[in-house]
Parts: C-alpha cells; structure tokens; sequence
C-alpha cells in the first residue's frame, strides 16, 4: 500500500493541503499515477476551479476509473471543494461533461441574487452527530469557504451538514468510506486540523 495519495490533476492548492497534512501528522504522497492511486490505502482529491476542467483533465491522466474503483472498493476518500462537486452525476456548469457519478444528484450554481463567490467564514448544521470527520469539533466552529456552486444529492441520507448562504446547501458529506467537504479544511485553522487528524486515524469497521 502506497499509503495517503494527494491525488495531482492539475487543479488542486496541492501545497496547502500536503502542509495541512504535514501538520496533522502525516506526509501525503502526491501523484497523478493511476498506478499510485490503485495502491493507496487512502485518497485526497482536492481542487479548486471548474467542474469540466477538472474531469477533462482527470481523463486526461487517466484517473477517473481508479479513483471510481477504489472507492467502490471501500477505500477511505476526502474529497476537498471540487472534490465534493466530481462526486455527483452532473454539474449546472457544464452540460457536456459528467462527473464520477458516485452521487446522483447535481451540481448548482448560486442564485444570482447572492454575491459570488460564497467566501469567508460560515459555521455547519450538522445531520449526522456520530461522524469520524467530526470527532472533537466544536458544533459552534466555522469553517473556511470558497465557492460558486454546491451539490445537491438526491439521496439526502448523504448529507453530512448544510451551511447557510442564501440558501440552505449541502456543505459535507459522509456515506461509508466516503468524505467530503465543500469547505477548505487546510484553510479553516485548528478545527480543520483536527478534520485532517480525524481522516488520517480513521479506520472502517
């Protein structure tokens, strides 16, 4: 096993997050191998950016099937921002280009009568209190954001926590050995430190 692997498609703020990894106690792998990727033990996808850029350039490199396989297979996935987003089926951003298709449901832009970019800090309604994400965190603590559309499942038991903005969205999400996060945990200071930690010692029953 090739241990955590910060998956590199291009889009990602690699650094910060490999620091916040660092951090936390643990140095990431960073690779665009598809062959790394099936030896990870855990995977990271962060991102920043549009939607059907990120998917071209993930076909490019030839990392969508891994990526899709080793989740299905079980193995532990944080998805960060643009992370969260390639998880559904389909974005408002792009009617061309379909994303992992791990989560029915899309992918929506703000109202136009919001100012956007969402950016700054917001705090989280959590659903699902026995989260392994959330170990230790404050349900009072906020979180970094910044980001122009969030997603929308269909199945709404994969809703983690919703912030506020306008609208009440999806900003979390957890099912089984998936994570994923629309804000910026390796932005959000020592609560999304702590996030990190709570990834990197999880450990499927």
């Amino acid at each position: 096993m090739a241990g955590i692997v910060l998956v590199d498609y291009g889009m990602g703020n690699l650094r910060s997050v490999e620091k916040a990894f660092e951090v936390s106690g643990q140095k990431p792998k960073i690779s665009s191998d598809p062959r790394e990727i099936e030896k990870a033990s855990k995977i990271v996808l962060p991102g920043v950016g549009a939607f059907s850029h990120a998917m071209i350039e993930l076909k490019k490199r030839k990392l969508v099937e891994p990526i899709r396989e080793k989740i299905q297979s079980g193995t532990p996935y944080l998805g960060l921002c643009l992370g969260l987003q390639l998880l559904f089926e389909r974005s408002q951003e792009s009617s061309r280009l379909k994303g992992l298709g791990i989560i029915e449901g899309e992918v929506r832009r703000f109202s136009h009568q919001l100012k956007v970019p969402h950016m700054g800090w917001n705090t989280l309604e959590i659903s699902q209190k026995k989260c392994p994400l959330f170990k230790g965190i404050s349900k009072e603590a906020y979180f970094y954001f910044v980001h122009s559309y969030y997603g929308v499942p269909e199945d709404k038991s994969w809703i983690l926590s919703r912030t506020e903005y306008g609208v009440k969205f999806c900003s979390s999400i957890w099912k089984g050995n998936v994570f994923a996060t629309q804000f910026h945990p390796e932005k959000s200071q020592a609560q999304g430190i702590q996030m990190i930690k709570n990834f990197i010692g999880y450990e499927k029953n």
